[in-house]
Parts: structure tokens; C-alpha cells; sequence
């Protein structure tokens, strides 16, 4: 901030005459004045440092030009000279992007760190967006499957009437994620299923079957991920209880 001209000290000085915001080395005392050869001595060489720290020649008194200053810096010579790491393996470096974040004289710090912002941020939106998109491919089948939108309402609300008072929590949500699912609680519903797995028979079910679906159902990789490994997994288990449908 500016000194405050109305509160600075006027004609302050040394005890040797020399004001005080002047150094030593710039002022002679014997004329009482300052030294005007080594103050601009002084600047010459803060001019020459400048310049090599920022890429100029030295010596030459010219500001450096962008590109000087860009490679002191330690951006590439070219979009190529950037190294980005993509090890999550969502997407890998964009030649185009790459382009434009040279154009704007990005560091490769700063370059990655964008990328990393991206997968951090981007990508979770862009599975949410999938799964989406999914989900309503998924109610389009049901709705087929039961003749119509008003009469897929009703049985969808009868599955979830039925399954809060006879699955566990985990396992409803699990099974309402998917079309197979949904049908697998349709046909437990309409009692078309195994009687172990109604819990039918002097106690809860604990089939080994029905145990290991459960937990699987209840992997945040198979709810929440949709792990194409573990779908297919607990779809296959529920095809082998409920043959032929």
C-alpha cells in the first residue's frame, strides 16, 4: 500500500546527512547527494539477472519474450512433451485437449492436475448418468413384460408391500436395481420359487444358495458400481434357482 502523504515524515535524514530511505552505497556524502553512477550501475545488473532467470540473452536490456518465460516456467516445447498419467484407466490423455492447455501455456503440474480434477469430479457424474439411462431401458422392459404402465404400477407396488415384510432391506434393494431381479421378486411373490428360499420349512432360509446371493446383493460393487462381474454372477445364481423362466 502507498504511504500515507499526509502522516510520512518530511526531510528525514541520518546523522550524516543522508535521508533515510537512501542506502549507503548510493549516497556520497562529501556532496551530499546521491550517487547517480552506482544506482544506475545497481539497476543495470538487477536488468541483467532478470533477464537470464527469465531465458533472455544476457546483457541484451530486452524484456523476455512469452515463450522465454513459458520454458522457464517448464512448459513443453509441444503439446507432446506433456507425460500424462491416467493409471485409474477411465479415459486417457486427449491429443486435442493436450493442444489447447499448451496454447494457454499450462505447466505439466497443472496439466495433470486438470485430468485428475476430471476423473475426480466428471466421471462419478457421468456413471450416474449411465446408470440412469439404464434404469429407464429397465422399467421400458417391465412395463412390456406386464402389459402396459398402469398395470406394471400396481404390481410394483405390490413387490415392494410384499418384499418390506419378507426380504431383508438388502436384499430388496439389491433385486429392485435390475430386470432380472425385479422378476426374481415377482416370481417369490406369486410363490413360484424354491420353498427355502420363502424361508418356508420351521425358519428362516439359509440355504447356501440363497446365503451367498445375499451377500453379494448386499456389495456396495454390485448396488451401487453395477460391476458387470457380479451382476452377471447374481443373475446366473437366480436363473439356476428359478429354471426355465
Amino acid at each position: 500500500m502507498a504511504e500515507n502523504l499526509l502522516t510520512a515524515p518530511v526531510g528525514e535524514t541520518s546523522a550524516a546527512g543522508r535521508p533515510a530511505h537512501v542506502p549507503d552505497k548510493f549516497w556520497d556524502p562529501a556532496a551530499g547527494a546521491v550517487r547517480l553512477e552506482a544506482l544506475l550501475k545497481s539497476y543495470l545488473e538487477l536488468e541483467r539477472k532478470l533477464s537470464a532467470m527469465a531465458g533472455g540473452a544476457p546483457g541484451a536490456g530486452e524484456p523476455p519474450d512469452r515463450a522465454s518465460l513459458l520454458r522457464t516456467l517448464g512448459v513443453p516445447e509441444a503439446p507432446d512433451g506433456y507425460c500424462i498419467a491416467c493409471d485409474h484407466g477411465l479415459f486417457q490423455p486427449d491429443p486435442e485437449i493436450n493442444g489447447r492447455l499448451h496454447a494457454a501455456g499450462f505447466t505439466p503440474e497443472q496439466a495433470q492436475l486438470l485430468y485428475d480434477l476430471a476423473a475426480e469430479r466428471m466421471v462419478p457424474l457421468i456413471r450416474d448418468l449411465a446408470a440412469e439411462f439404464q434404469a429407464e431401458r429397465e422399467v421400458e422392459r417391465l412395463v412390456a413384460h406386464f402389459g402396459g404402465e398402469e398395470r406394471w404400477r400396481e404390481v410394483s407396488r405390490q413387490l415392494l408391500a410384499w418384499a418390506a415384510r419378507t426380504l431383508p432391506p438388502a436384499a430388496v434393494e439389491g433385486l429392485s436395481t435390475t430386470y432380472e431381479g425385479v422378476m426374481a421378486l415377482h416370481r417369490m411373490m406369486t410363490g413360484s420359487e424354491p420353498a427355502a428360499l420363502r424361508g418356508e420349512g420351521g425358519g428362516p432360509a439359509t440355504g447356501g444358495s440363497e446365503a451367498e446371493l445375499h451377500a453379494l446383493m448386499r456389495d456396495p460393487r454390485y448396488w451401487r458400481d453395477r460391476d458387470p462381474a457380479l451382476v452377471t454372477r447374481v443373475t446366473d445364481g437366480f436363473r439356476r434357482l428359478y429354471p426355465g423362466t
